[in-house]
């Protein structure tokens, strides 16, 4: 596919309007959607946020690329667009980004629209190119800046490999080995369309100004391409991973590794490599446990990885969680409309049921994986399953462990393995097969039945029924505190540690009280409502306050807040903390201590507005979520300066 069949003139922007990030991305996605290429502008640019959520696309050097793939999208799609004043997107090196290619592709994209796109990524690389762009005046520019760019990355791509041919057959011939080092690397970003190519580029354009040897494998949406092979693997002086996802790391068991974020292969190349051949990064062992420290030497924080695990677990529990929750809630209507023993109760109350039964061991499951690998996948199942029994312990227990005796679980199977294999290291390797065949699996299995029968379910059997009991026998007043700082963590950092911990806690308990008490859920579902409801207020009563991009973002907001989409905010948060953040959590702390002043019950773990059809106390539900939006719109309207353009 040629470049140009993507970057479409009429799809591109050459005097964008928006003054900030939030704008930037509203008036690309319009413009999307003016043109058809996408037909869902909610869900497309709900898909940008989430992705903008995770880590800027904001590169350096002038340059961001937002990017999502998703049902949206009729067909890929580059929208250029050029800021001649430059717009604060957060880019990594702080200055302002005067470039923006935001990439459309279609779910399920085919391999040659994979392919071109990787293509433009890599072309991104070459200042030349960089600097035209800016300079460039019409789409037809743009359009020949980056034909004739792929034309001589052809030619050169060409001429490298008939070079890479000669180079081999002269090394066969020779007597003596070639002296040119080579080194291995991995490329990989979480959608695989854009960073992973990008950092492929730069590895390979910077390891030839080296005089360095390099194969790069890119772990991509279309799939794995350039596999190492494990001879490739062997002669290798070390190996560079720059990724933002999991990759196959086995294979690199005895290698002097670096692990780096995909941003530090484009950004940092040339460190990268030098740092390889200079084998400063920790060598990687597959067996006993893989490698904590960074390449520099700096051991992760403790918390940070707790956290990492923890929401690998919560991540891979989410679908079990919503997908049963709301058919289980679906339930509790048919058995209001058509009664207990009709069809439409029985089918879907089992099939919530059925759902929900693996929400605990699927997050122990992962979280051991997180921490030990698939090793630890089956005794952390196993653990996570036995805390969901009430009987599963030396201690005949009212109670199960629950949700809290899953995280236990999770954690201890993990460490339990990374143990494990530090015990049977010394194994002579021809033994290796049986590791992970028998030894792994029996004795893992073996350990984690005794720790969850004698330990684990007895201690918390008996914390999980003292809270239920405590929830249970809370009176008025100090369940609203409770609430109150529940739905205030939702809103301070809209999908970060905190949001996740409150988001976690009410899941634990929902599904402890057998699907029924729903009165934390509540109080989050309604705080992490309130952040993109109150820039909606604002932006409408108080426009003076807000660019004109800005308060288009605002009608958006309106429906990202009702459906429980609380990353709708995070654009206005990320360019003016202070007071969408401070104005949010003042409302959402007021509308979640109101929850539990009326009883508001939430059967079901997702929904947003939907879920007031499944709760008796629907008069509560909407004063308390008007009352807390209007509150922070109100002072994030008062309390926010008039934008500069209004002035």
């Amino acid at each position: 596919m040629d470049i140009r069949e993507l970057l479409l003139k009429d799809v591109m922007i050459m005097d964008l309007k928006a003054t900030d990030k939030a704008g930037v991305i509203d008036e690309m996605t319009a413009k999307y959607q003016e043109q058809g290429i996408i037909d869902d502008l909610d869900l497309y640019r709900a898909d940008i946020l989430k992705r903008e959520s995770e880590s800027t696309t904001g590169i350096g050097d002038g340059i961001a690329m937002p990017h999502a793939k998703d049902k949206a999208v009729k067909r890929a799609t580059v929208l250029f667009a050029k800021s001649d004043a430059g717009v604060d997107f957060n880019a990594l090196d702080g200055q302002p980004v005067h470039l923006f290619f935001m990439i459309a592709a279609p779910e399920g994209a085919n391999n040659t629209h994979l392919q071109a796109l990787a293509a433009l990524s890599s072309l991104l690389i070459n200042p030349e190119l960089v600097a035209a762009l800016k300079k460039a005046q019409t789409p037809d520019d743009v359009q020949k800046l980056f034909s004739d760019a792929q034309a001589a990355k052809e030619a050169k791509d060409k001429a490298d490999e008939e070079a890479e041919q000669a180079k081999v057959q002269a090394a066969a011939a020779a007597t003596s080995p070639a002296d040119r080092p080579y080194i291995v690397a991995v490329t990989a970003c979480p959608t695989g369309i854009a960073h992973t190519y990008m950092a492929e580029a730069a590895l390979k354009e910077t390891a030839e100004k080296m005089g360095v040897d390099i194969k790069v494998e890119t772990n991509g949406s279309e799939g794995v391409k350039h596999l190492l092979s494990s001879s490739e693997i062997a002669k290798a002086e070390g190996v560079i991973i720059a990724a933002d996802k999991k990759v196959e790391m086995a294979r690199f068991d005895g290698k002097h590794l670096l692990n780096r974020p995909v941003i530090d292969g484009i950004k940092k190349p040339e460190e990268l490599i030098q740092e390889t051949l200079d084998q400063k990064g920790a060598i990687y062992h597959a067996e006993g446990g893989a490698v904590t420290e960074s390449d520099d030497g700096e051991q992760k924080s403790t918390w940070n990885k707790i956290y990492q695990d923890l929401m690998n677990g919560v991540s891979n529990m989410l679908p079990f969680v919503v997908g049963g929750g709301i058919i289980m809630a679906l339930s509790f209507l048919f058995e209001n409309w058509f009664g207990a023993h009709s069809m439409a109760f029985t089918f879907t109350n089992n099939l919530g049921n059925y759902a929900f039964s693996f929400l605990v061991p699927v997050l122990a499951a992962y979280i051991a994986v997180s921490i030990g690998d698939r090793p630890a996948l089956m005794p952390g199942f196993v653990g996570g399953y036995m805390a969901t029994l009430a009987a599963a312990s030396v201690v005949k227990a009212q109670n199960p462990a629950g949700f809290i005796g899953g995280l236990a679980a999770g954690f201890i199977a993990g460490w339990m393995i990374v143990g494990l294999k530090k015990v049977f290291a010394g194994l002579p390797h021809s033994l290796d097969g049986l590791k992970t065949i028998l030894i792994y699996p029996v004795v893992g299995l073996a350990l984690m039945g005794l720790i969850m029968f004698f330990i684990v379910n007895p201690i918390f059997a008996a914390i999980n029924g003292a809270l239920i009991g405590f929830l249970e026998g809370m009176g008025t007043g100090n369940a609203i505190i409770v609430g109150v700082i529940l739905a205030a963590m939702m809103s301070i950092d809209m999908g970060g540690p905190f949001n996740k911990a409150a988001y976690t806690f009410a899941i634990g308990i929902y599904q402890a009280s057998n699907f029924k008490d729903g009165r934390w859920m509540a109080a989050v579902m309604i705080g992490g409502m309130i952040p993109p409801l109150a820039i909606a207020i604002a932006s409408t009563f108080f426009p003076k306050k807000f660019t004109a991009t800005e308060r288009n973002s605002g009608i958006t907001n309106y429906v990202l807040g009702l459906t429980f989409i609380t990353e709708g905010a995070i654009p206005f948060a990320a360019t003016d903390p202070v007071h969408i953040i401070g104005s949010s959590v003042i409302g959402s702390a007021i509308a979640g201590g109101l929850t539990q002043l009326w009883h508001v019950n939430v059967p079901a773990p997702h929904g947003g507005i939907v879920a007031l059809a499944l709760t008796d106390q629907k008069f509560g539900f909407i004063m308390s979520l008007v009352i807390g939006a209007v509150i922070a719109g109100v002072i994030l309207g008062i309390w926010r300066p008039v934008a500069k353009e209004n002035a």
